[in-house]
């Protein structure tokens, strides 16, 4: 069978190849995709190669290398010894592009019925988020900021409303964005940089700040500004990862306010459901799906542009030249 496939061959270099894929063997599934959510942060990091050498971005992405990590798709065929999974049935898989897959079972979920699969692209992305919002340990009322609102803050924010925050504050300097948040549950938009929302937020706030800060930007100067966000005691969690880990600096906030400041990353969540952890990848999966069948959370209206699988070119140009103009854009790989 053939597939066709996205690769980055080197920096902002894309080629779409052709493989051979075999049958499913023991413990297998072939899927068949229909499409794929680009990670428009980390995919275009990784084809700009915008990171110092010697970090973990650099270990990761060595060329050729394949993008994407959101594909849904439809089971065509089960290899010897599959439990749980039968011909026709609709997953998601953290894959890349690619029009067919030989996957394990464990990193493969069902797609319920309910959940388009444009929609059930976002299951990847939502883990991502949820492990870090867990993290958070936010409580009923406290105001929560969010810094960026990419596909994981505008994630973020519906999250934060979900759990009962009182105020949700959004900083963008896109207007798009922040109105896409608004529709979504932010109580606040800031269109500035992060550096000029502080007194912004202190502003709205009486003086008091937040008692948990969202950075999901990776960018070193929006770290030191969302230190300056948070009250004493409050928490800042970081989601977004900077490809320059040198450039970020604590300031004297971290001691004067007794901040606690927490990373997240989304590979970490535990592997297996425990009494003290039932909240692994799948169960978050799972749950997402569920708030999105009961409309406690949207994502369609936050897809802004679709390409086929041949034109992923296009794609990549238009959210490295004008990412101001889109929001989530979808590969069909039918």
């Amino acid at each position: 069978m053939k597939s066709r496939a996205v690769l980055f061959t080197g920096q902002d270099k894309i080629e779409i190849v052709t493989e051979d894929v075999p049958d499913p063997g023991p413990g297998q599934i072939l899927i068949q995709a229909t499409c794929s959510l680009i990670s428009t942060g980390t995919e275009c990091i990784c084809l700009q190669r915008k990171f110092a050498s010697g970090t973990g971005w650099d270990r990761w992405v060595q060329y050729p290398f394949r993008p994407g990590y959101s594909l849904v798709g439809r089971v065509i065929k089960v290899g010897p010894g599959v439990d749980g999974f039968r011909e026709g049935d609709r997953v998601t898989n953290p894959c890349s592009h690619q029009q067919y897959v030989l996957a394990s079972p464990p990193s493969t979920r069902h797609v319920p019925d309910g959940v388009t699969d444009e929609q059930a692209t976002w299951g990847t992305l939502s883990y991502v988020v949820q492990h870090g919002f867990r993290k958070a340990n936010l409580q009923l009322g406290e105001t929560v900021v969010v810094i960026g609102l990419g596909l994981l803050g505008q994630l973020l924010a519906q999250y934060a409303k979900a759990a009962g925050a009182g105020d949700v504050i959004a900083v963008d300097t896109v207007q798009k964005r922040l109105d896409m948040a608004a529709a979504h549950g932010a109580t606040h938009t800031l269109r500035m940089p992060a550096d000029q929302a502080v007194k912004a937020i202190a502003d709205a706030t009486g003086g008091a700040m937040a008692e948990v800060v969202f950075d999901m930007t990776g960018n070193p100067v929006a770290f030191e500004s969302a230190q300056a966000m948070v009250r004493r005691f409050g928490r800042l969690i970081l989601i977004g990862d900077t490809g320059t880990p040198a450039d970020q600096h604590l300031t004297h906030h971290v001691l004067g306010r007794d901040l606690t400041m927490i990373g997240s990353h989304g590979p970490n969540p535990p592997p297996v459901e425990t009494d003290y952890n039932p909240w692994t990848q799948t169960n978050m999966v799972r749950l997402f799906f569920q708030y999105l069948q009961r409309r406690q959370m949207r994502v369609d209206d936050m897809i802004t542009h679709r390409f086929g699988i041949e034109q992923a070119a296009d794609a990549y140009h238009l959210l490295t030249t004008h990412r101001d103009q889109t929001m989530a854009v979808v590969l069909d790989l039918a």
